[in-house]
């Protein structure tokens, strides 16, 4: 079993998937309208948004749809978590995220991580980024 989170983007689903495959290097598994699944129920004028969309992001898998396309997004209470391997890896993932968003804790060092920072980017998804390099590395 696995837990994958599943975002919803009420409509800027499309606008997400596109900046997350630039700013951190995900990678598109799956991608289907609404008018692409005949029998769906789409929201009134939504036939072109997002029912549903699969990205990989490194070994994760993030499901991703615009819902009901209300128009207002409300992530809350969580944080998705990238770890990478080296410092460098952090600052570059981290500069990516932040696009149009707002750093809530910039990156530092931390007794658990080399680096460790926190980021919502510019839908309100929070976002915190970590590398644990051994010190003789860096």
């Amino acid at each position: 079993m696995r837990v994958e989170p599943y975002l919803y983007f009420n409509g800027r689903c499309e606008e997400a998937v596109e900046f997350y495959r630039r700013a951190i290097g995900a990678r598109v598994a799956a991608f289907t309208r609404y008018r692409d699944a005949p029998g769906s129920r789409a929201p009134s004028g939504s036939e072109d948004k997002v029912m549903h969309a699969d990205l990989r992001i490194g070994d994760t898998t993030v499901l991703a749809s615009d819902g009901q396309c209300h128009g207002a997004t409300n992530f809350q209470g969580f944080s998705l978590s990238l770890t990478a391997a080296k410092d460098a890896d952090a600052d570059r993932l981290f500069c990516g995220a932040v696009g149009r968003g707002s750093v809530q804790l910039p990156l530092m060092s931390t007794p658990f991580a080399s680096r460790f920072g926190m980021v919502a980017d510019r839908f309100g998804v929070l976002w915190t980024i970590a590398a644990r390099e051994p010190a003789a590395q860096r």
